[in-house]
This record gives C-alpha cells, structure tokens and sequence, in this order.
C-alpha cells in the first residue's frame, strides 16, 4: 500500500533548521512519504548546501531555483514552478515554515487547489505591516488548514483574527530541536578556537534586514557601532550577502574591514555558526531565530529592531529590542554582566518535532478544517 505523499517546503538558512527535525522525525516514523521541496530562495551555496550538508537533509527531491527578485517576483516565480508539482503529487499535506516568501507563495497555490497546508511556526506578528515577512505571516496564517504554534502568544493571535480554535495547535519551538540533534557536533566543532577566541570574551553579529543594510545612513551608524563596540571585545560578523553588496555600495565596507577587533566572514554552516553563538559572550541581530536560539542558551541578545514577533523571547529570554544608536551603551550593559537571565519557554525542550507527527497522524484522515 502506498503511504500518504508530504511536501515539506524549504527555502531559506531559517527554514532549514526548522525542516531538518521534522524530516528526520517523519523518516523515522515512515507514515508518510515525505519529500522535500527546495524553492532556491537562498541560493547562495554557503547559505543552503552548507546547511542541508550539516543538518543531515538529503538533496531536495524537487529543486524549484527560483533564485532572487522582488518581493513580486520571488512570490510569483514560486508559485509558478510549485504548481505543477503540486498538481502531479497531490500531496495529503504541504508543510511551510517561517514567514518568507516562499511560504505565503505556496500557500497560495494549496489553497486554490484544495491541497492541506500547514504552517509551522503560526501565529508570530511583529504588527508592523512594513515588514514583509508580516504580510507573509497573516496570508500564510490565514490560508493554512493546521497551524503549528510555537508558544502561547501565537495561539492568542490567531484567535483574535477569528482563526478556529480547532486549526490551532501549540506544538512548540522547532528551531531548537535542531540545536539538541547537532548539540554533539556543535560542541566538538571548535570553530570558535580556530578564529583564536576564547569562550564568553567575543561577540557573534548578524545584520541582513532592509531596515537596517537597505539605507545609507542606518548602516553607517551601525558600522560605527560595531567597531566601538570591537574596541572592547572582538565581533565574528558572518556577512550576509546583501548585507555586503550593500556594505560595498555604501563604501563601509573598507572601514568595516579596518576596524580593530571586527571579523569579517563569509556566512558559514549550522554547526560552526552555532559554535560561535554558543560560546559567545553576546549576539547583536536583526534575526528572528537567534533571538529564540539564544534565549534557549541564556546569552544575552540585542536585536536591533523596533519590534519582534517573538515577543517571549524578551518577556521570558534574554532577548532586548535595541536602536542603532543605543547598541554601544547596551552592549557595554550585556558585557558587564548587567543582563537580565531569561527562562526556557514552555514546550522549548527538543520534542516539538514528535508532537508535529503525532498531529499528521491524527489530522490524515480528517476532512479538510
């Protein structure tokens, strides 16, 4: 008899960490033929194969290479190519992750073709409509049959925009039961040695948003940030390749490059970034998942954002919304010991992967929600 087809839908560095333990946890299980569906929104080697390399994925059994655009263009370029796939494989689910492009593109499809999706990690808002990724969260969210959330805030959101409360379930933080399957490889990898640091005396950064690397005069207040803040402890910066294509652009990528105790580095795999992160004294990010990886390793965070969709990261984590003109003095707080420790979450414990299976399991022979 064959079994139930499942798409699993992976298109960016976040996404891949979210995909990776709920394949090996569906693999394992063997209910379902599961296949993964690899847009190419991430098309930069170091940004997908490293990671599918280091998480254990096998090569996308279809590999969409949409590449990059506009916001329109990626949307579009994604539905199109994940149409036919989808028509030819009707699968019994289509499971997308995150709030990129890829996610709201292939939803759209699923939905106008009366194909089960569900949204793993549901029911986050920023509410900042600014955002592209909040526009990609609410068609997302309200186009999916089954949504995975990742912490009570999520529930709540849903069920004021008049989500069912029977298309909600709190599955917990995916994101983490990737650190515990790679926790081992992580710890021996040793990267953070082999650039000459010692452990808690660095700092990891990560910048790539369009509010911060897109205008000229944001980015040259946190180039000067950053190398002030150097000056008292070295920073590893992993550059997003928007981020330097924007750097060149802007000419501070020069100054960057000079500044004393600043590090820069092409992005690097799961395992050798999470190295660092581990072994870090703080992280300065504009990313959604580090703010979750590092509440769940207590290292203080400064997110440089006016707003999160991970609000339990700074109600319970060690996650702190910081402007660009506040990082230097906040990060002098975080290095001298005057951070807040936070809490893990409810439901951050490694297992959310096996509640997500157990919920296809149950939902398989459902009638549509």
């Amino acid at each position: 008899m064959s079994r139930p087809v499942l798409h699993i839908i992976a298109a960016a560095r976040p996404n891949f960490m979210k995909v990776a333990p709920l394949w090996h946890a569906l693999v394992a299980d063997g209910t379902f033929d599961a296949r993964l569906v690899h847009t190419g929104q991430h098309y930069d080697a170091n940004m997908s194969d490293a990671f599918f390399r280091d998480l254990g994925l096998p090569e996308p059994h279809h590999h969409l290479g949409v590449g990059s655009g506009s916001h329109a263009e990626q949307t579009a370029r994604v539905m199109m190519a994940y149409e036919p796939v989808a028509i030819a494989e009707r699968p019994a689910f289509t499971i997308v992750v995150g709030d990129v492009n890829s996610t709201a593109a292939v939803a759209l499809v699923c939905a106008k073709l009366g194909l089960r999706t569900v949204h793993l990690e549901a029911g986050l808002r920023s509410f900042d409509r600014t955002m592209p990724e909040e526009i990609n969260r609410l068609v997302t969210d309200v186009l999916a049959d089954l949504l995975w959330t990742p912490s009570p805030d999520g529930d709540e959101n849903l069920l004021k925009e008049g989500i069912p409360a029977a298309r909600i379930e709190r599955v917990g933080n995916i994101m983490l039961d990737s650190y515990e399957l790679q926790r081992q490889h992580i710890e021996a990898d040793g990267t953070f040695r082999k650039l000459g640091l010692t452990a808690r005396r660095y700092g990891v950064v990560t910048l790539h948003r369009p509010s911060n690397v897109d205008d000229a005069a944001t980015l040259q207040v946190l180039v000067a940030a950053l190398a002030r803040v150097a000056a008292d402890v070295p920073l590893v910066f992993p550059v997003h390749p928007r981020t330097r294509k924007n750097l060149r652009e802007f000419g501070l990528l020069a100054a960057l490059e000079a500044a004393p105790g600043v590090r820069l580095c092409e992005p690097v795999g799961y395992v050798q970034f999470m190295n660092l992160v581990s072994h870090a004294a703080l992280c300065i990010t504009d990313s959604g998942g580090i703010q979750e990886e590092t509440t769940y390793l207590d290292i203080p965070c400064l997110t440089v954002r006016p707003n999160t969709e991970r609000p339990v990261t700074v109600t319970e984590g060690t996650n702190r919304l910081v402007k660009p003109g506040d990082l230097v003095a906040e990060a002098g707080r975080a290095l001298r010991g005057e951070w807040p420790h936070g809490r893990r979450p409810d439901r951050w414990d490694g297992r959310t992967a096996a509640r997500c299976v157990a919920s296809l399991k149950k939902h398989l022979r459902d009638e549509p929600l």
